[in-house]
């Protein structure tokens, strides 16, 4: 019964610094602050400030964070390493390259690219960094080593993506710019539904798996022996941990940190590493985590804007650090 009651607590905090933050990054903007009776209006006559900007900049924002959330949690348990994330691992920089030439290579032609092209090239950008390092793990079975192939394999495409982005034409060079730095800014009511769509049906077959995961967490003889398929299930881990950070990356850029902290800061405030629990707890912490750092992003030195990876590695990296330091304590333990 305890153990029920901190469960809820712990999502009905989150609900509500959910929802308090999901109110301020609608009331609050360098083009005015609203009072609720005033944004109520503004709603009413259809302000294009709020319906058009604000709203879905907060939707996206909220949306993407838990998926990148849950994406770093699914790669945590699929390589059994504390600071495994599609940042760290280079996931995100592949599917960045991929989707920074389809956008040069379209937008030198006049031809648009729209919300399924640029999931399926991030997608694609993010199996292909995501195979190079399952190719590594095969060669490499210590995982700090593991870890620094993905962050190599992340420089490599940054610099590849920097080298193209410096070819481009100038028009398009501003809006790749921004876009490579990470950034909600672009949201809009059309890419909404394709988001809301692709991200939902991915959690709904990761939360399927959360009793397959659970018994591989504690190993893959004995998950096997509980009868779980942990080729198929390792298949499944691979696929939707690619197509929810790819969604991330397609429509917001490169998002630092968010998939290593998030999963390690919900595990601490629940108490517990049950993916059951976990998988909606990381999705309701990434989006708060997120709704929170664009808001910082937007209104701290407004009207002035910073990239929204700046924000959440300042917050980001100090956790991934305290992980490192309690992993390593209790080695020695």
């Amino acid at each position: 019964m305890k153990r029920s009651l901190r469960y809820f607590l712990c999502f009905a905090v989150l609900a509500a610094m959910l929802i308090i933050l999901f109110y301020f990054s609608i009331c609050m903007g360098s083009a005015g602050n609203y009072t609720l009776a005033e944004l109520i209006k503004l709603f009413s006559e259809n302000d294009p400030i709020i319906c058009k900007i604000r709203l879905p900049r907060a939707v996206e924002a909220a949306i993407l964070g838990g998926a990148l959330s849950v994406s770093g949690y699914l790669l945590q348990s699929f390589f059994a390493n504390p600071i495994a994330g599609p940042f760290v691992l280079g996931i995100s920089s592949g599917a960045k390259l991929t989707v920074a030439i389809s956008m040069i290579f379209a937008l030198s032609r006049g031809i648009p690219m729209n919300s399924a092209s640029m999931i399926a090239a991030s997608f694609a950008g993010s199996l292909a960094s995501m195979g190079m390092i399952l190719l590594i793990s095969r060669k490499i079975r210590n995982m700090s080593l593991l870890v620094v192939s993905g962050v190599m394999i992340g420089y490599i495409c940054s610099a590849i993506t920097e080298l193209a982005v410096s070819f481009a034409d100038e028009s398009n060079i501003i809006n790749l710019h921004n876009w490579s730095m990470g950034t909600f800014s672009a949201a809009n009511n059309r890419e909404l539904g394709v988001i809301s769509i692709t991200i939902g049906a991915a959690m709904i077959f990761t939360f399927l798996l959360s009793k397959p995961l659970g018994a591989y967490r504690m190993g893959e003889s004995y998950a096997e022996n509980m009868g779980v398929n942990v080729k198929s299930l390792r298949i499944y881990l691979i696929l939707l941990s690619s197509v929810l950070s790819a969604c991330v990356t397609a429509f917001a850029g490169p998002v630092s940190f968010v998939g290593i902290a998030v999963p390690h800061l919900v595990k601490s405030f629940f108490g517990t590493a049950k993916p059951i629990v976990i998988i909606p707890a990381s999705f309701l912490g990434g989006s708060v985590f997120c709704l929170f750092s664009d808001l910082t992003a937007r209104m701290l030195f407004a009207p002035s804007e910073i990239s929204i990876s700046t924000v959440t590695a300042i917050l980001g990296a100090p956790v991934v650090i305290w992980v490192m330091l309690r992993q390593k304590s209790r080695r020695k333990n």
